[in-house]
């Protein structure tokens, strides 16, 4: 079968090889035939190393498609259901999951790092984030396999299993945001846009997205943004939306210190920063002792937004479904898995498109 292998950190492109197959699945494991997968920027931060990743290995982390085959123990799967991958399968028997944060788990993290699902040459190889959707199939836990209904075109399927889940689960579980209030958004790509709808979704009165790409502006006001500003002009805006007082809430989704630090600034005291963007750990943000006591302003990070993959999955289809989300507007532009390294590159060019997808 055809994917998509990075051969090791570092390398600027990914080697489309039609050598590669999948091991086979595992008592509680499923196949999964992919017929669609975002390009998400983490991909680009794996393959350079900010991002942790294993290689040789196949890329790719946002896909959907249909079960193919099932192990001996999976009872609520069969082949022919279309699912959504999750990229952290909660085990359900640890404490984070016990406790009410699954997307803490790290039974199946750890494992996607010591057990290789893929051969390439004959050789083994690791898929990314535990998936490796940027091939014709992977082998995932079946608790990562998240089924939606017929109907629903495995395009929107992939945006929802990483980019949205992160955004739109940001806002609704990590901030947990009241109608209301007043929003900032740092970063206009998928995730971004998909914090914007998220927004919109909790009823937020004043979303003002910032991006110094003046052209991803426009797309911030077609999903729900009120008011948008290059990072120059974020200090007057907020004087005219709040007042002076600063934003109830301000999202970070571009994982750098500089960014980081400006939501915390733009914020209210006694409000929340919510830092969405995947940084490396070069990243680092300083506050005074004095500051953080003052302003009590809460830093809430958020990783894969908070969510419950099984729960989440669902409530964002039926928004989709009900018109309340959308996610058909986020998609850019359609490739194939032979052009993927286009797409990777497209995603460097400044304000070209939200999102893209390999369809197989």
């Amino acid at each position: 079968m055809k994917a998509a292998v990075l051969n090791q950190i570092g390398d600027g492109e990914l080697d489309v090889r039609s050598d590669a197959a999948t091991t086979e699945p595992g008592p509680d494991e499923v196949r999964v035939r992919i017929r669609a997968a975002g390009i998400c920027h983490s991909d680009l931060s794996a393959m350079d190393g900010t991002l942790p990743a294993l290689a040789p290995g196949i890329m790719g982390h946002e896909g959907a498609g249909e079960i193919v085959d099932v192990g001996a123990h999976v009872q609520d799967l069969q082949p022919g259901d279309r699912v959504v991958l999750s990229f952290v399968p909660p085990c359900g028997k640890c404490v984070c999951c016990l406790g009410g944060q699954p997307y803490l788990c790290e039974v199946h993290t750890v494992a996607a790092f010591t057990s290789p699902r893929f051969l390439v040459g004959g050789e083994p190889a690791f898929g990314f984030a535990g998936c490796g959707a940027f091939a014709e199939e992977v082998v995932v836990p079946a608790v990562g396999a998240n089924r939606m209904d017929p109907d629903v075109p495995f395009e929107i399927g992939a945006l929802i299993g990483c980019g949205v889940l992160t955004g739109v689960g940001s806002v609704l579980n990590t901030a947990a945001l009241t109608p209301g209030a007043t929003v900032a958004v740092f970063g206009c790509g998928g995730v971004g846009i998909s914090v914007i709808q998220g927004a919109r979704l909790a009823g937020a009165s004043r979303i003002v997205a910032v991006d110094p790409i003046t052209d991803k502006h426009a797309d911030a006001r077609r999903f729900g943004a009120t008011h948008t500003t290059t990072p120059e002009g974020l200090d007057e805006l907020k004087g005219e939306v709040t007042g002076g007082r600063g934003f109830d809430c301000a999202f970070e989704v571009v994982g750098r210190s500089a960014t980081i630090r400006a939501a915390y600034d733009a914020a209210r005291r006694g409000g929340d920063v919510v830092v969405v963007g995947a940084g490396g750990p070069e990243e680092t943000v300083e506050f005074t002792a004095q500051e953080l006591f003052v302003n009590e302003k809460r830093i809430l990070p958020s990783f894969y937004g908070s969510c419950d993959p099984r729960r989440d999955t669902a409530l964002l289809l039926d928004l989709w479904r009900a018109g309340r989300l959308d996610l058909d507007s986020m998609i850019s532009d359609r490739l194939r898995l032979d052009d993927i390294n286009d797409g990777l590159a497209a995603l460097k060019a400044p304000g070209a498109g939200i999102r893209r997808i390999v369809t197989f």
